[in-house]
């Protein structure tokens, strides 16, 4: 099995052709990969997923 490392810091950054992303792992291990926007797509819906929760933000209709 891999030896997971705990997540120190995540960051995106825009560029050129969509964005990057930039993981940290406690250490100082750094994995940066290009993404689409269309990916960063997916990888919010997934997170929402994960949470329970969708897209759309709650409106106060009061």
């Amino acid at each position: 099995m891999t030896n997971l490392k705990a997540l120190h810091e995540l960051t995106f950054e825009e560029t050129d052709d969509g964005y990057a992303l930039h993981l940290s792992a406690e250490g100082g291990q750094t994995l940066s990969v290009a993404i689409t926007p269309d990916q960063l797509d997916m990888i919010i819906d997934g997170l929402n997923e994960m949470l329970g929760g969708d897209d759309e933000p709650d409106v106060d209709e009061t």
